[in-house]
């Protein structure tokens, strides 16, 4: 799996998203950053059924756009 670039207009504002697939431990892990921010790790949460962000300040990533990045993901995965 390659590296991926895409854009997303959420409530009128656009984002440009990069998106690094990594391997940890078996599962497909990806670095992702929106609009210049930093990296947030996102990764497959099986209760949830979706990829959920993990780690420290992930608190700042708008809901809606958490959402578009983790329905992005998975249909790359």
């Amino acid at each position: 799996m390659q590296d991926q670039s895409f854009q997303l207009l959420l409530n009128g504002v656009p984002y440009i998203v990069k998106a690094a697939p990594f391997d940890f431990n078996g599962d497909t892990r990806f670095t992702v950053s929106y609009n210049g921010s930093d990296d947030f790790v996102f990764t497959y949460d099986r209760t949830v059924g979706h990829y959920v962000a993990i780690g420290d300040d992930t608190d700042t990533i708008p809901a809606d756009l958490e959402v578009a990045i983790a329905e992005r993901l998975y249909a790359l995965a």
